[in-house]
């Protein structure tokens, strides 16, 4: 075996050599160095013989001291005989009533380990001895999971003629088939969910089958009104499992029947810690929306994004930090404190503030009083400007309606002024009402037109116009403009 200085200068000279000569001498080095290995061992064993001779000496030398035994478990034994591929010794624990389904604290089975470990005749051995074909371990793996995601042909078609469940989930949702990247491996495990009559609607009724018994527990706990925010040994609530496997419709039910997206287990992790950390998107999403904070951190200081493994989730997170910090920048800016209100959309312009109700009301009609002074002389203007077109057409001026006489004694035919059947015929609307209420202190209690205006200055109230069913007025008679005697 060459020595570390020998090994140094011949690397040097690898790295000009094609790579084929290099993958030569590293088989050779590695022949070389398990043969050394051997010579070790075998060393070793020889030194360990001499050793237990000696102490055999020793013993029956000190027989009257005590021995000192040291026993393990029994399926702690049967998971060291399998993994070391011992039939004999798992042959003698099995004769002993040791029963082949005993599991470690993992919940992992000695049929588990050996077909992870691809060791067919020790699997046979288990079967043979009762062994639970469709075990299950912390994790809901059966041993058709282990031998399928090895990618061990043999095992599977063992396995499945021995009654293996090709629909079995784990906790991951996934079945046998899922995680089988071995493609002679798979065909195997399609071929017999074919002979079995598998349809992809079993599959999916087989899927949804967990969330929907969890769903049922859920709705039960929630019509006996009890807590869905119990949380267990290691602090985990309904909504950490629901987050964990993607059950979006438990975790709904979950989030509307009051449970808290921010109560921690006992690693710190929140439900969106666990919905990250095992690429649950949909879940995730339905827990921002209901207030879970991205940012929150778990006792190692490690965020929903930190535990996110897939790169496009990961950008779905990040997408939605990013939306929700804008949105929280947005609040904290219009964010101000209680104020006053000091303006108003209403016709008046303002808004009256400890006022009595006489205050408002003169204000009301301090306005009105304004805008009718302004509607009148508007009015006044158009009046003047009618009554100069009428002595323009007519050198006698109307009397009320009545028919002047000429000079001659002959009678003049007069038409009611345009100003009149103006008023008339012209309808007044509430606004124009009003503003005639407000203007009336500034007028004769007898208005231009005859009408009387009702007005009590003791009471405080605006005057009142008292309107009059209009009177029918007799058509004029249209005479002759000459008399005749």
């Amino acid at each position: 075996m060459a020595n570390h200085l020998e090994l140094i200068q011949e690397l040097q000279q690898l790295d000009k050599v094609p790579s084929l000569e290099r993958l030569r001498a590293a088989q050779k080095r590695r022949t070389q160095q398990l043969k050394r290995w051997a010579v070790y061992e075998k060393e070793m064993q020889n030194k360990k013989r001499k050793a237990d001779k000696k102490g055999r000496i020793a013993n029956s030398l000190q027989q009257s001291e005590p021995k000192k035994h040291v026993s393990f478990a029994a399926s702690v034994a049967l998971l060291e005989a399998s993994a070391r591929n011992d039939p004999d010794e798992v042959r003698y624990l099995l004769r002993n009533n040791v029963s082949p389904d005993l599991c470690n604290e993992d919940g992992l089975t000695a049929l588990h380990q050996c077909c992870i470990d691809n060791y067919e005749e020790m699997v046979k051995l288990l079967l043979d001895r009762g062994a639970s074909v469709n075990a299950q371990d912390n994790e809901l793996w059966t041993p058709l999971h282990a031998a399928a995601t090895c990618g061990h042909a043999g095992l599977v078609k063992i396995l499945i003629a021995h009654g293996a469940d090709l629909l079995a989930v784990n906790s991951d949702g996934n079945m046998p088939y899922d995680l089988c990247e071995d493609d002679p491996t798979l065909d195997i495990i399609e071929t017999a969910m074919a002979n079995r009559g598998i349809t992809q609607e079993m599959i999916n009724e087989t899927r949804a089958s967990t969330e929907r018994k969890m769903i049922g527990d859920i709705q039960e706990l929630l019509s006996h009104g009890e807590k869905v925010n119990q949380q267990d040994s290691q602090g985990a609530t309904l909504l950490h499992i629901t987050a964990a496997n993607g059950y979006v419709q438990a975790a709904e039910l979950l989030l509307e029947g009051g449970a808290r997206v921010d109560l921690r287990d006992s690693d710190g992790w929140q439900p969106l810690h666990a919905a990250a950390c095992w690429g649950q998107m949909h879940v995730a999403e339905l827990l921002v929306s209901h207030g879970a904070s991205l940012n929150a951190k778990t006792f190692l200081e490690e965020t929903p994004i930190d535990l996110c493994e897939d790169e496009e989730f990961r950008a779905i997170l990040l997408d939605l930090k990013h939306k929700h910090d804008i949105i929280m920048k947005s609040q904290l800016k219009h964010k101000t404190s209680l104020c006053r209100r000091t303006s108003s959309a209403g016709s008046r312009g303002k808004v009256v503030r400890r006022a009595s109700l006489s205050d408002r009301h003169n204000l009301c009609r301090k306005e009105y009083e304004t805008e009718a002074i302004v509607w009148r002389k508007e009015k006044e203007d158009e009046d003047e400007k009618e009554k100069e077109s009428d002595q323009e057409n007519s050198q006698v001026p109307p009397s009320n309606g009545s028919t002047p006489t000429s000079s001659k004694g002959g009678v003049v035919t007069t038409q009611p002024s345009q100003e009149e059947a103006w008023a008339k015929e012209r309808p007044q609307t509430l606004s124009e009402l009003k503003k005639q209420r407000a203007a009336d202190p500034r007028m004769p209690l007898v208005s231009s037109n005859g009408n009387a205006v009702y007005y009590t200055p003791a009471s405080g109230d605006p005057p009142l116009l008292k309107f009059k069913q209009p009177m029918e007025e007799e058509q004029p008679k249209v005479r002759t403009c000459c008399c005749v005697s």
